[in-house]
Formats: C-alpha cells, sequence, structure tokens
C-alpha cells in the first residue's frame, strides 16, 4: 500500500463522469485513491478503453468507503488485484455522505493535497455537498480541486489563483460569507476592490484574454472558483 502521507488523495464520487479521458489526464502515478461506495463503477473506465492501466502503478483503490446503500458491497476477494484493500463500511443513518466522510478520512491519513471527481451531477443536493468539501479541506489547510466533464473547481483566497487561456470562461460565486478586496487581472472584465455578495453574484462568465493569464486573489473571505473548459454541446 502507498506512503499514507505522500503523493495526494482522489477521492471518487458516484456522480455521472461521460470524458473518462478528460479526468484521466488530471490523475498522477503517486495518487492515493478513495473510492466511495457506488464511486467503484468508475475503475474500470478510468482505465484505457482497452483495459490497460493507464498509471505505473495502475488504478486500484487504496480505500473504499461506503454504507453500499446505491452500490453492493465489493466482494474484493474475488479479485485478486483489490485482495488486500482496505474497506471502512459506513452505517446507513449518519450525519456525513460518503463523499464528505472520504474528505475526513483523507485529512486524517495526512493528505494535504485533494482530487475529487465523480461529484457534480446527478442529485443536486449531493452535488452542493462536494462543492461544500472544498472549502472544508480549504480550512482544514489543504488544497482541493473537483473536476467534472467540463469544468475544474477550486477555492479562490488570498494567495493568486490564475487561469490560462485553454479555459474558455471562468465564473466566481459567493457560497461562504463575507468577501472584500476581489481582484481580477488579464481577463475580458477586471475589478479591484470589489465585492461580491450572496445575492449580487456578477461575476460569472468572465473570459480570459487570448495569451494571457488571468489572476484571482481575495483580500478577505473566500469565494469558488469554477473554470469552464467547455459546454456540454462541445460533448454532443
Amino acid at each position: 500500500m502507498k506512503h499514507q502521507k505522500s503523493g495526494r488523495c482522489v477521492i471518487v464520487g458516484g456522480a455521472p463522469i461521460t470524458d473518462y479521458e478528460n479526468v484521466r489526464r488530471y490523475l498522477r502515478d503517486d495518487d492515493y485513491y478513495i473510492f466511495c461506495d457506488c464511486g467503484l463503477k468508475h475503475l474500470q473506465k478510468l482505465r484505457t478503453p482497452s483495459g490497460e492501466e493507464v498509471l505505473p502503478a495502475g488504478i486500484v483503490p487504496d480505500l473504499i468507503v461506503g454504507d453500499f446503500d446505491s452500490y453492493e458491497r465489493p466482494q474484493l476477494e474475488q479479485d485478486a488485484q483489490l485482495a488486500d484493500v482496505e474497506t471502512i463500511v459506513l452505517p446507513t443513518v449518519k450525519d456525513e455522505t460518503d463523499t464528505a466522510f472520504a474528505s475526513s478520512e483523507g485529512i486524517r491519513r495526512g493528505f494535504r493535497d485533494f482530487l475529487i471527481i465523480g461529484a457534480v451531477g446527478g442529485r443536486m443536493d449531493h452535488t452542493l455537498v462536494n462543492l461544500s468539501l472544498l472549502y472544508k479541506l480549504h480550512k482544514a489547510g489543504c488544497t482541493a480541486t473537483l473536476v467534472d466533464d467540463l469544468s475544474e473547481m477550486t477555492i479562490a483566497k488570498k494567495e493568486p489563483s490564475y487561469i490560462d487561456d485553454s479555459f474558455k470562461y471562468f465564473s466566481l460565486f459567493n457560497m461562504f460569507g463575507p468577501t472584500s478586496d476581489i481582484a481580477i487581472t488579464g481577463a475580458k472584465y477586471n475589478v479591484t476592490g470589489a465585492e461580491i455578495l450572496p445575492d449580487e453574484q456578477y461575476a460569472t462568465s468572465n473570459e480570459v484574454l487570448p495569451g494571457q493569464t488571468a489572476c484571482v486573489t481575495v483580500g478577505e473571505g473566500t469565494l469558488l472558483l469554477i473554470k469552464i473548459r467547455r459546454e456540454l454541446s462541445d460533448l454532443l
């Protein structure tokens, strides 16, 4: 098993993934994988269509968590590759979702860098909880990125967040409380000393200028930064 405190923790949830190739671009060979309940349905498709393993060490769960109310508890002993995978079976009645528990467990095991996939789409309530995990991980002193088929999501804070021109759009949303002294540079719409309020979400669909890299800083508070790589019509 990989060392618990090295590399990055990748949490795989059960929300839909359409473009596995896009998700695989974010994976690294030193990643530590926590699969959450029905997130196991993504395991085989996170490998190449031929079934060959994408990464040198292979994409294999290091930890499986869940109450298995939406996915049958895996019979790991039937698969030699999965036979030794640690599994935490959670009660069906609990305060945290399986994905939220996985984030807590990743923190407990010493990880400070997280990638969350399979976490957007399907049920809106679960999607919103998973977005809030970015803030939870930020408050715990961690960095975290949530990736879906179309976008990449992180927390914008005092330290600069950069958006290169491979992204078609980017948006800022106030989901987490008071903010002030917001600055955006290198974009079609730049601001300094701005404030975004929960009832005045005006920082949507900004654009990076061609050949430039936009920069976002938030003097006080935090914002959700969504970088849009493409739109749904691009997948159809």
